[in-house]
């Protein structure tokens, strides 16, 4: 792999592939880039794959700070360090969150969150239920893998779901980082900071195309919560995919990518 630094120094390791329209793939929380490993290869046939591991995961260093700002900055770094304009940006899970926080500065073809609510008010509800167990370094693991084991459904290969659980790198300093503004603030801080991190939408003219794709319902509401802070955004549920539904079809997701980015 190669590698950048990101704004404090931290090592971030990244790689491309392809030939064609640009497109960063940012992988979840405890995973790394080879997580997007048959999406890639599939999306390299047409398009200039860049992927990366954020801080604190894969082949990247760890970092004094975990937070948004911080894995959104380290993006905007291996941008800058693969010398493309206008990429496509596509992130899983805290990706996803990550992705959407570069999107909101424009100077991207388009953005894709796959299965990350930005609505973060619930996730927080869960978050805080657990953080005793999270602090402890002991049943932290076990907490992670129960969460993980949880959402990642019914329909997703058993090789497939093997092949990320064994790439799965719990490291407890990088999860609390990275959780830290759901463990340590009020509900009333944590709305305040996705608005401030999602508030560059609004003033994107035209609007940045925005596709929320999930294989977990994020409830009813979430669409109109979403358009009214990401203008023309949309959200596309795949039932009963789990939080995985790149990975349980990953044809069908390289399709509707294409079928996104062709209308962009």
């Amino acid at each position: 792999m190669r590698t950048t630094t990101g704004f404090d120094g931290t090592t971030i390791a990244w790689d491309m592939a392809g030939d064609g329209p640009p497109v960063v793939l940012v992988h979840g929380i405890t995973e790394n880039a080879a997580s997007w490993d048959p999406v890639a290869a599939r999306l390299a046939e047409t398009n200039q794959v860049i992927t990366l591991d954020l801080r604190g995961h894969g082949a990247s260093g760890s970092a004094s700070t975990y937070d948004l700002a911080a894995m959104a900055a380290d993006v905007v770094a291996v941008i800058e360090a693969a010398a493309v304009d206008r990429p496509h940006l596509v992130g899983h899970s805290l990706g996803g969150a990550v992705v959407s926080a570069v999107g909101a500065a424009g100077g991207v073809a388009s953005v894709t969150d796959v299965d990350q609510s930005l609505d973060l008010a619930s996730f927080r509800e869960q978050v805080v239920a657990f953080a005793p167990m999270l602090r402890d370094a002991d049943s932290f693991p076990l907490v992670i893998a129960a969460l993980f084991d949880q959402m990642a459904g019914d329909r997703l290969d058993p090789a497939e779901r093997a092949r990320i659980e064994a790439a799965r790198r719990p490291d407890q300093a990088v999860a609390l980082g990275v959780w830290g503004l759901l463990l340590d603030e009020d509900e009333a801080t944590v709305a305040a900071t996705v608005e401030a991190a999602l508030a560059g939408y609004r003033a994107t003219d035209p609007p940045t195309p925005y596709l929320a794709l999930f294989g977990i319902d994020p409830g009813d509401g979430y669409e109109a919560w979403l358009a009214s802070r990401v203008p023309g955004a949309v959200v596309e549920l795949w039932p009963d995919a789990g939080h995985y539904p790149h990975l349980v079809d990953p044809d069908r997701f390289v399709d509707r990518l294409r079928s996104f980015w062709s209308a962009v």
